[in-house]
């Protein structure tokens, strides 16, 4: 393990040490204090958990549990190597993580599939002038008394000119559909009369 001094002139230089003993490691373990919250299971042994779950995958409940306890015979070293670990960090209940074990190959790895999703596209954020905001808040201060539905078309009647500019300003964002920006402007307004009306 390589530690870092500096020398008489300032110059940071490293250096080798022989690897800490074993009881080095349990007092560093002992003194920093670090509350896990989530136990995971190593990378080695979830792929031993996913293995089972695969070729068990279409099993029946009472088959699937003959072969996990086969399978729990048959892999007594490792589960016992992953059931220390887990104490060593500090999982409480050593009974509770067999029944980890079974729970995250029954219900977790038989059914996740192979092939990972590919990310879903995000649509374009359509941002609206602040000139239109503030004309929103205006109009949702003088008409709160009117549904949000009814209030909206009296503000599109009332502001014809600030629509036409917000719409310019869209378009110049690249969107032409009439109908996303009408839906963008109709929601803006919505939100903003549920904000307005409950910050109160």
């Amino acid at each position: 393990m390589a530690a870092l001094f500096e020398t008489d002139n300032n110059e940071k230089e490293y250096t080798r040490h022989d690897p800490l003993l074993e009881e080095d490691i349990e007092k560093i373990k002992t003194t920093v204090d670090r509350t896990i919250y989530r136990f995971k299971f190593t990378e080695d042994f979830m792929a031993e958990l996913y293995k089972f779950a695969k070729i068990h995958q279409y099993d029946h409940r009472k088959d699937f549990k003959e072969a996990w306890t086969k399978w729990t015979d048959e892999n007594d070293e490792i589960i016992t190597n992953e059931t220390d670990r887990l104490l060593a960090l500090g999982y409480k209940d050593e009974a509770n993580i067999d029944d980890k074990m079974f729970k995250s190959a029954r219900y977790y790895f038989r059914k996740k599939s192979p092939v990972k999703p590919e990310p879903k596209q995000r649509r374009q954020y359509i941002s609206v002038d602040p000139e239109l905001l503030a004309a929103i808040d205006e109009h949702i201060i003088v008409n709160n008394e009117c549904k949000p539905e009814a209030a909206f078309v009296l503000f599109c009647k009332d502001n014809e000119q600030i629509l036409r500019q917000s719409i310019g300003q869209i378009c110049s964002q690249g969107i032409n559909d009439a109908q996303l920006i009408q839906q963008k402007i109709k929601k803006t307004y919505k939100n903003r009369y549920f904000l307005l009306l409950n910050s109160k």
